[in-house]
């Protein structure tokens, strides 16, 4: 097996013509990721995270039943995705704000290789930065008691 075939990191699908035109993949119903993601790039990142994408996920069929992925990052083409599920009214922007400065970190902070050729991604230093976001305590609070909203 290739060495890239072992990798979770998938490249992001490439863009219809017309997305490429209207490249609005990025407003929802309630929110729009972009003004969100340049606001928290100015406060926590200086602005240096440039030429990145942040979009909204594909809707899936079914809701998962155990664990829920809020957003992903694919470093290697600069593309954050936020569940469409986080673009519904009773979602507070500073959590919405959380799961993208979540996102955004993974982009500064290095992984660290661990015994088995595996991977960490949450290391003590993104923990660290983590909490430094201002709502940290109380996204984290709103994600416990809302994530069975998610679930099935």
């Amino acid at each position: 097996m290739s060495k890239q075939a072992k990798t979770k990191r998938k490249l992001a699908h490439p863009m219809f013509p017309m997305q490429r035109q209207l490249n609005l993949q990025h407003e929802g119903a309630h929110f729009d990721l972009r003004p969100i993601f340049d606001r928290l790039n100015e406060r926590y990142f200086r602005g240096r995270l440039r030429g990145y994408k942040v979009m909204w996920g594909r809707r899936r069929r079914h809701r998962p039943r155990e664990y829920f992925v809020f957003g992903t990052i694919q470093e290697e083409d600069r593309v954050i995705r936020i569940n469409p599920s986080l673009d519904q009214p009773f979602v507070p922007l500073w959590f919405l704000q959380y799961v993208l400065y979540h996102e955004m970190l993974h982009s500064v902070v290095p992984e660290e290789s661990v015994r088995g050729g595996r991977r960490r991604v949450h290391t003590e230093e993104f923990n660290r930065r983590e909490r430094e976001f201002r709502n940290y305590r109380r996204a984290r609070r709103w994600e416990e008691e809302n994530l069975s909203r998610f679930l099935r």
